[in-house]
């Protein structure tokens, strides 16, 4: 086991611990984690894993690792997968480094991916608190670059039976680092394709495998193939690679040790008509982790980049506004009324983050929140309705009256007046449907309506469905009204 700072680790869990009520033994178990946790588990945490094998709940789990980041405990990454191989293809200390454009040397391919696509947010100890082998890059072993360092282990084949790390690892003929010079490896390659990357700059190449002659079969001599790496790309001399023995001669010219994976794929692999998606075991997404309350409070400072933001496959976007705030502003007066609105913000703030979702920003007496499930948005905005009645029998009059609206579907998260914000038609909309409803009333689109589990979360109550028109569709649109329980 790598040495620990005692000290170190002692002082940053008892600020963790203090940092919030926590549910009994969850902060032993996370210290059992720091401490006999293996490198793997270390180097790339998912607070999702420990939630599973550990009997805690995920919002918690979540929250956790959060507060660990803050406190200087966990480093906190936005790692880029490829979906089709699960190499970690970058990794970014801060949000505002992250690009959404991908390129796979493995898998030869290039594209844009969301913030709830393949953009896992990871932790790992701090090297100051526990020195872990795989911070030593220029260390490791060529198989520990691979297959601890650079691969998600989680990613299986549709049908979620078989890993994909397991599959490459039987299709590989070779692994080497490539000091400058000359390196050779020993290869035995079959018939399909062959192709070499380097797992730490996507620098690939790919070549068909030419069928042997009977003569070459019979005299086994190996081929020689030849391939020049600048350090920036592989050129191969040869524009297939022979059946049967092979000795591969990489010349390194740049100044900087590279690196060479070996894959030989089968014709039947090749066959296929597409790369297949991976199913991965469930991470804490980009996407999800802007939706959460405890990140935008912990992390004020993480910001998109400003020229470019990144999208969002699927956001959640709940509106709510005062009905009638003129007058409660009348009859209180600014400060009292002001007073009372903040408590309401404060209710709402709760409960929101109850439901796994964010205060996004408030925009006089209405706030936008932002979910990253479409059910847990209804939830929240149920939750609300039932709890400002309390809240205003607790107050008295005048009572805070609150009319809801929501929608889901495609985003795009930006930085705007130094927040993380949101932008596009899915917002727009939600707001429009927001002017919809009435007092104690929430108007969703048929979109939300629609979407996994929230029309079982609705069975009870009066819902109403009406056309109206919406900014940015083409005619009239279907909205549903919820009025309160049947």
């Amino acid at each position: 086991m790598t040495s620990i700072d005692e000290w170190l680790l002692e002082s940053k869990m008892t600020q963790i611990e203090q940092a919030r009520a926590w549910s009994p033994r969850v902060i032993s178990k996370f210290e059992t984690l720091m401490r006999s946790g293996d490198e793997v588990s270390l180097y790339r945490a998912n607070p999702l894993a420990f939630a599973r094998d550990r009997n805690v709940a995920e919002p918690e789990s979540i929250d956790l690792f959060l507060h660990a980041a803050r406190a200087g405990l966990l480093d906190m990454h936005w790692d880029i997968l490829c979906p089709h191989s699960g190499l970690v293809l970058e990794s970014f200390g801060r949000l505002r480094a992250l690009r959404s454009h991908f390129v796979c040397g493995l898998c030869d391919i290039e594209g844009q991916t969301d913030l709830d696509d393949f953009i896992e947010v990871s932790f790992s100890v701090s090297p100051q608190v526990r020195r872990l082998a795989l911070y030593d890059v220029d260390n490791l072993s060529i198989e520990d670059l691979h297959w601890k360092l650079k691969f998600a282990n989680s990613g299986r084949l549709p049908g979620g039976q078989i890993r994909f790390v397991d599959l490459l690892r039987s299709l590989v003929r070779g692994m080497s680092y490539l000091p400058t010079g000359l390196t050779t490896l020993h290869a035995e390659i079959g018939p399909g394709a062959l192709s070499g990357v380097n797992v730490q700059t996507q620098a690939g190449f790919m070549l068909p495998v030419m069928l042997a002659s009977s003569a070459e079969q019979s005299s086994n001599i190996p081929r020689i193939v030849r391939i020049a790496y600048d350090g920036q790309r592989f050129t191969p001399a040869v524009s297939a690679v022979p059946s049967g023995p092979v000795i591969f001669e990489i010349n390194n010219t740049s100044p900087r040790r590279g690196s060479l994976l070996l894959i030989n794929w089968s014709p039947e692999i090749l066959a296929m008509p597409e790369k297949p998606t991976l199913e991965f075991d469930p991470y804490v997404s980009g996407g999800m982790l802007l939706t959460r309350q405890t990140f935008r409070k912990l992390f004020r400072s993480e910001r998109v980049d400003e020229e470019e933001g990144l999208g969002v496959r699927q956001v959640t976007f709940l509106f709510t506004d005062l009905k009638g705030s003129t007058a409660l502003y009348e009859r209180l007066g600014d400060l009292n009324a002001y007073a009372l609105v903040r408590e309401h913000f404060a209710l709402l703030d709760a409960i929101a983050q109850r439901h796994a979702g964010a205060i996004v920003k408030t925009i006089g007496d209405a706030v936008m929140a932002a979910f990253s499930r479409p059910v847990d948005a209804v939830a929240a905005a149920l939750h609300i309705l039932q709890d400002i009645g309390r809240f205003n029998r607790e107050h008295g009059q005048p009572a805070i009256i609150l009319k809801m609206g929501a929608h889901c579907g495609p985003s795009i998260a930006v930085t705007l007046n130094e927040n993380l914000d949101y932008f596009g038609q899915t917002v727009n909309i939600a707001a429009r449907v927001q002017s919809f409803a009435d007092a104690g009333e929430v108007c969703l689109t048929e979109a939300l309506y629609t979407a996994p589990a929230v029309r079982e979360l609705l069975a009870g109550y009066d819902v109403e469905e009406f056309d109206a028109p919406l900014r940015g569709v083409e005619g009239e649109a279907r909205v549903y009204r919820v009025t309160g329980r049947s």
